[in-house]
């Protein structure tokens, strides 16, 4: 393993928001293998996201558990000072934090819709927001990062793929990518770079009915013309990249980890 003055993110600190289970799981063990400083967000798990840092520090790693609900806009603010005040700063966010609410369209209920949209695109602006003002105060610190900061979205396919059965989640990755866009147009003179990434099918506990049976994983591989299913290695490995100086030219764009998934495979073979 190499030193760490010689990983791409040493002496850096990243807050990955919902990082005590799946994605945001497989987000922070990469940040902090890749040498950050990682605050795994929780919302409601203490013990899950305690398993996530007691992990994190066994391969040598730092790390820290905050409690907080990303739609609220109290509880984000007192995060980020938590945050700022045991570290000094931040250098990397990861809003990752999401939930699915799934009903018919006739059926949604305003709760199921307010609920959705609250956390997967209010509470991205929110943290977001948090992110910059702090970015901005501090200013670039070049034996550091060439950035200020990096904010990194977690989007989906479905900011592309519209999905039936789910308008109220892919609205909100649909609103996500312009709110990344629009982030990245107005946070550049500040050298702050905004991406996000969208993953396709991964492996996580939310969705593993999706993949749990032979049947349910075969139709699912018909819509992946890599032939295989995400693991949240992979997005772990495409945030710890996009928040490296590596990446340093990248900005205002989606990265598709998905296997193909936005290809539309139906029209493989002329549709």
């Amino acid at each position: 393993m190499p030193s760490s003055s010689t990983k791409r993110l040493h002496k850096q600190v990243a807050l990955v928001t919902g990082a005590s289970s799946g994605i945001g799981t497989g987000v922070a063990v990469a940040l902090a293998e890749a040498g950050a400083t990682v605050v795994v967000n929780y919302h409601s798990d203490a013990e899950e996201a305690e398993q996530v840092v007691a992990h994190i520090k066994e391969k040598g790693g730092r790390a820290i558990t905050i409690k907080a609900d990303v739609s609220k806009e109290d509880q984000v603010q007192q995060m980020f000072r938590q945050t700022i005040e045991q570290f000094g700063t931040l250098h990397i966010l990861i809003a990752n934090s999401g939930i699915q609410q799934d009903a018919p369209l006739v059926d949604m209920t305003l709760e199921q819709w307010q609920q959705v949209i609250d956390v997967n695109l209010t509470g991205q602006f929110l943290c977001a927001r948090e992110a910059a003002r702090e970015f901005i105060k501090r200013g670039v610190q070049p034996d550091i990062s060439r950035a200020a900061g990096k904010i990194i979205c977690m989007s989906s396919v479905h900011e592309t793929i519209p999905w039936a059965g789910h308008a109220n989640y892919a609205a909100s990755k649909g609103g996500l990518m312009l709110l990344m866009k629009s982030m990245a147009q107005e946070l550049a003179p500040h050298k702050i770079r905004v991406n996000s990434i969208a993953p396709g099918a991964i492996k996580t506990p939310i969705n593993n009915e999706a993949w749990e049976t032979p049947e349910a994983a075969r139709k699912l591989l018909e819509l992946i013309p890599y032939g295989r299913i995400g693991e949240v290695e992979d997005i772990g490995r495409a945030a710890a990249w996009l928040a490296s100086d590596e990446s340093d030219y990248v900005h205002g764009t989606t990265l598709y980890v998905d296997g193909g998934m936005t290809l539309y495979p139906g029209f493989a073979d002329n549709g």
